[in-house]
């Protein structure tokens, strides 16, 4: 029987053609069916073996307004969704953005494994600054995993042009498979998430962070799934980069397995 994926997107800007091609040429590649969702459905018959989270919920953006967003927290029946992914065993696979949804429940950080702060909030009894972030970097990725299924034919480094993150990452609880060489620990090389959606795109002035994570993949159980977070996948000249359509087949193939 095909493995059976579904994408969920919705709450951020994507370049959806670019990136939805992706699950094409997989498709075309593996014994794969995927389905593109803007809400997780977890259906009784033929439930997927895969969930990728593309997606940001539970952030609601004032258009100029003070605050520039609120956090509206989960239903009840929204958290029920991840338990039943869990439960299931079901694989889970959260990608770039998706580390920034439901930031009013702490439950899904601690899913995760992190993070990102479009404002300032408090995290497992630590406050936070809003993160940072920095678009169009090309930095250099190591492999931490060499016989990781995620790295199968990978080179030990190698270059890709996206997005980072300056953000909280729970080390201690993630087995780490990937790491930029990126300073991510020099916060002045990252803007504030705050700012740029206050309209001021880009800036640092007056913003300070503790240093960040350099892990950019790891995974983790999660109840009965594997869990995956890849922190790439920015836009369109990540999406058409050979390694990372390699690293999201092979996370895609991982998550599957029982």
């Amino acid at each position: 029987m095909a493995l059976r994926l579904q994408v969920v997107t919705g709450g951020h800007p994507f370049e959806a053609r670019p990136f939805f091609e992706i699950f094409d040429r997989l498709a075309e590649s593996e014994d794969l069916v995927w389905s593109a969702v803007t809400t997780p459905e977890i259906p009784v018959q033929d439930p997927p073996d895969v969930v990728l989270f593309y997606d940001m919920p539970g952030l609601r953006f004032t258009g100029g307004g003070d605050p520039p967003v609120v956090f509206p927290e989960p239903t009840p029946d929204q958290r029920r969704v991840f338990d039943d992914l869990q439960r299931l065993g079901i694989g889970m696979v959260f990608m770039h953005h998706a580390v920034a949804s439901w930031p009013a429940w702490d439950g899904f950080a601690e899913l995760v494994g992190a993070r990102f702060h479009y404002q300032p909030g408090n995290l497992r009894g630590i406050e936070y600054a809003d993160s940072g972030y920095v678009f169009d970097v090309t930095h250099t990725v190591e492999t931490l995993q060499p016989f990781h299924p995620i790295c199968e034919g990978l080179e030990e480094s190698f270059e890709l042009t996206d997005e980072l993150y300056c953000f909280p990452v729970f080390e201690d609880d993630v087995v780490p498979i990937m790491r930029t060489r990126f300073p991510v620990d020099d916060p002045t090389r990252f803007f504030s998430a705050d700012k740029a959606i206050r309209g001021e795109r880009d800036s640092n002035v007056g913003w300070t962070h503790p240093a960040g994570s350099d892990l950019v993949a790891w995974v983790k159980q999660a109840g009965n799934s594997r869990l995956a977070y890849l922190q790439f996948g920015d836009g369109p000249v990540t999406y058409g980069d050979v390694n990372f359509r390699r690293i999201v087949r092979n996370t895609v193939l991982w998550a599957a397995s029982p």
